[in-house]
């Protein structure tokens, strides 16, 4: 059984799932605003509520409702209990995140990759399947939660199953499986980019999770840490 050992809160899906829900808006605009796309959080909400905004490219938009649209599939397997840490569930959610936006979209991908500013290289196209499924076994094993999903996210950023928005997907994943064990979602703050780049340029050269883990813990919000321990 997994456990949560850092701020002692017990497990509470119903909570978590109703507090990541209310920060929908915010998990999307921070996520898009890492990708270089400069949507304010109003903006957001606009554009959650079906309206376009004006001065943005309607790619950009489109990039943002994928977000969400995402959110609410994952959002819905949680809810019915269907989410699960598979090969099928996560190309299913990549073909929403990525929906016109990467050479292929729904599938592991066909070919070879690079990461920007390292030396790392992703494994071959052929053999993804055989990593995920090791990286699943080797997550199993991991008894905090928060040192799972975490595991799970940087994994999934280093071996690049997908073409793109594979930084997008682990973050998918890693709070499927938090929210999944009742515990609240991580948000990456937009304005810790720098910290973030720099911080997974080293994780992707060396493999060492220890300083990304540390940082990502610090970007959960203490706020909701106080709610999930309310009485």
């Amino acid at each position: 059984m997994v456990k949560e050992k850092c701020w002692s809160m017990k497990p509470d899906k119903r909570k978590a799932l109703m507090l990541a829900r209310r920060q929908l808006s915010e998990l999307v605009c921070d996520a898009v605003n890492l990708e270089g796309i400069n949507l304010t959080l109003p903006e957001i909400q606009t554009l959650l509520d079906g309206i376009t905004v004006g001065g943005h490219k309607f790619f950009d938009q489109q990039i943002a409702i994928n977000q969400s649209e995402a959110w609410l599939l994952l959002f819905g397997w949680l809810d019915k209990g269907a989410f699960d840490f598979s090969i099928k569930k996560i190309c299913r959610l990549h073909a929403v995140a990525a929906k016109n936006e990467v050479l292929e979209w729904g599938r592991f991908r066909s070919g070879g990759v690079t990461i920007a500013g390292t030396q790392f290289m992703p494994p071959d196209a052929a053999g993804l399947p055989v990593v995920f499924e090791g990286m699943v076994e080797e997550a199993r094993c991991i008894i905090d939660i928060y040192d799972q999903a975490i595991f799970v996210f940087l994994s999934m950023a280093r071996q690049q199953f997908f073409y793109d928005v594979n930084k997008r997907m682990g973050r998918f994943v890693m709070n499927g499986i938090l929210l999944n064990a009742g515990f609240p979602a991580i948000n990456l703050p937009a304005k810790r980019q720098l910290e973030f780049n720099r911080l997974m340029l080293d994780f992707y050269d060396s493999g060492d999770q220890q300083a990304m883990n540390a940082f990502l813990r610090t970007c959960l919000d203490v706020r909701v840490v106080k709610i999930m321990n309310e009485k």
